[in-house]
């Protein structure tokens, strides 16, 4: 995987890119790849990868006047355009499955399937239930107990989730790489915490071929809120990957892009 640069209507925006094969768009979540992540090199072997910076995440510059979940859906919609292929698979894993589920009830003409990682965005229980772990009202050493199966493989390709508890071991730009995501996010999905509170009703208008993968551990949110998510988008699947939780790309790599690549063939 190669890190590139490109200007998209006056945003800067950093993205990896590598494979060979069908263009796959990849929106990460709470933080950024690494370019070796294995789960990329496998998944390389197969398909044209394309794995945006979220503005504001990583490498990117997120513009003054982006400060909600929409202008990212409005600008990825913008990304979309510019990519020489009439349709693509969009993934999005975590926060970025909610950026890829309004992605695909806004642009479903351009996209060929859709996989949902262990996505947010909805709210399932009722008024009083937590469906989503707090990301920001709870301990590093917790959100890293519920967020992996095997809290060891948390830097396994990845900037973030539980890495807060293990800052003496980053370097500076990666300290600034982890500052400047967990801001961004906060600004983007702090209140309401990671969900749409209208997306759950329009799901039913997701056109395009759809999976969600799960981790069978993940404590961040829990194998029935997927279960619900994908009851709620017509002819969706729902695949859990064992010994895996909030991360079944990092965690589990070779079996996560098996899934992925059974159901780009099926």
């Amino acid at each position: 995987m190669r890190v590139e640069r490109v200007d998209v209507h006056g945003v800067d925006l950093e993205m990896l890119r590598g494979g060979d094969g069908p263009t796959v768009v990849l929106l990460h979540g709470p933080t950024v790849y690494s370019p070796e992540a294995p789960f990329l090199r496998l998944l390389g072997q197969h398909a044209s990868i394309i794995a945006p910076s979220h503005p504001g995440f990583g490498g990117s510059v997120r513009p003054d006047d982006f400060d909600t979940v929409y202008d990212l859906v409005h600008f990825y919609q913008d990304v979309l355009d510019r990519l020489p292929d009439e349709t693509v698979t969009l993934i999005g894993c975590s926060f970025g499955g909610w950026i890829a589920a309004e992605i695909a009830l806004n642009s479903g003409h351009r996209l060929d399937r859709l996989v949902l990682v262990d996505p947010v965005g909805i709210k399932v229980g009722g008024r009083e239930e937590r469906d989503i772990v707090h990301h920001f009202n709870t301990a590093p050493a917790e959100l890293a107990r519920l967020a992996w199966h095997d809290p060891s493989k948390q830097r396994s390709g990845l900037l973030g989730l539980g890495w807060q508890q293990h800052l003496e071991a980053l370097s500076d730009e990666e300290l600034t790489v982890l500052a400047r995501g967990w801001d961004a996010l906060c600004l983007y999905a702090w209140r309401p915490h990671l969900f749409n509170p209208r997306l759950k009703r329009w799901l039913h208008r997701i056109s395009a071929p759809t999976l969600l993968l799960w981790g069978k551990s993940d404590r961040i949110v829990a194998p029935s809120y997927g279960r619900a998510y994908a009851e709620l988008i017509p002819g969706a699947r729902f695949e859990l990957i064992p010994e895996a939780g909030h991360h079944p790309e990092l965690e589990q790599p070779e079996a996560f892009v098996e899934h992925v690549l059974r159901f780009l063939r099926a």
